[in-house]
């Protein structure tokens, strides 16, 4: 999420008039760490600090991209304001409490389905989030889809990666809710390469020491990995997106992946990638995919188009 909302930002403010203020958990001393994950933090918010905050602007309008303790206290102060304003699903929630606490998905689904109906419209990312939602009870959804930089994530060469090939790559969170060892205990010629950071890391490291793991990797580090290998392995069940796999046919890297919501609408028949429950099938498939068939549907994908449609998602605050 870090990187799509920095990539949003940077995007709106390259439109024609069209300014952005931040507030962020990064302006917040004291900090959160979430039950079993050291990493993800929520910052520890005052109401009324939120409410001095929020008093040094006049927007045109007002977006909450993440529930949290920050987006609930933005929210408290638009409804007592009578201000109008959106909120996104980005992240499934519900499904990594479950995953991880085995908390049951429909109670996290019930708070959150509360939090979002308060605003003019909930924005996501694919039309299948928003038919899984709706069926959740939502009401409000609206189409809000994602893009990619198209010039930072492009082909730079396979000689980055010194390893036997095929190279398969998984790039994200090393959580339990990603279903990392779905990749990992393939049976796939080559090497497997883990990219990210999380709970799960040390553990897997220690249970497949014939796979690299780089740790998290941003900018043009990242971009040399996904360039350098030749099919990136999604093989999460309950991302709303994958932001990476755009990352990855951007640099002309095909994907593999199950056919769920996030693959089914990035990928779905574009060719760029392979779908299939035979998560290994879909690997070695991928590998004939042309890395120019790649970057064309990436490409389909611009930041700007995804900045333009979030401006005219916004919920215009009148003036008096």
């Amino acid at each position: 999420m870090p990187r799509t909302l920095d990539a949003t930002v940077r995007a709106l403010r390259g439109l024609p008039d069209t300014s952005v203020d931040l507030i962020h958990s990064r302006q917040f001393r004291h900090h959160l760490s979430l039950p079993g994950d050291s990493e993800m933090c929520v910052p520890l918010v005052r109401q009324r600090t939120v409410e001095r905050m929020m008093a040094q602007y006049e927007p045109d309008a007002i977006h909450i991209p993440v529930e949290g303790t920050l987006g609930l206290a933005v929210r408290r102060y638009c409804l007592s304001r009578g201000l109008p304003f959106t909120t996104a699903f980005t992240t499934k929630f519900p499904d990594y409490a479950q995953a991880r606490f085995h908390v049951p998905a429909s109670v996290g689904y019930a708070l959150l389905r509360r939090f979002h109906a308060a605003a003019e419209r909930c924005l996501v990312a694919t039309p299948s989030v928003g038919d899984e939602l709706r069926a959740r009870g939502f009401d409000n959804i609206a189409l809000w889809p994602r893009g990619v930089d198209l010039e930072l994530f492009r082909a730079v060469g396979k000689g980055w990666l010194d390893a036997p090939r095929p190279i398969w790559i998984y790039v994200g969170r090393v959580a339990v809710e990603k279903n990392i060892t779905a990749f990992l205990d393939l049976k796939l010629p080559g090497t497997k390469v883990v990219v990210g950071h999380g709970p799960q890391l040390s553990v897997l490291r220690r249970k497949y020491p014939s796979v690299r793991f780089t740790g998290l990797l941003n900018g043009e580090a990242l971009v040399r990995h996904l360039s350098s290998s030749d099919v990136l392995v999604f093989p999460s069940r309950t991302d709303t997106f994958g932001l990476v796999m755009l990352e990855a046919l951007a640099c002309g890297v095909p994907v593999a992946a199950y056919p769920v919501t996030g693959p089914r609408d990035v990928i779905g028949s574009s060719g760029a990638g392979v779908l299939d429950e035979d998560l290994g099938r879909a690997a070695r498939s991928a590998l004939r995919i042309a890395p120019t068939t790649c970057r064309a549907h990436a490409e389909r994908y611009p930041w700007a188009a995804s900045a333009r449609r979030l401006r005219d998602n916004l919920a215009p605050i009148p003036r008096s």
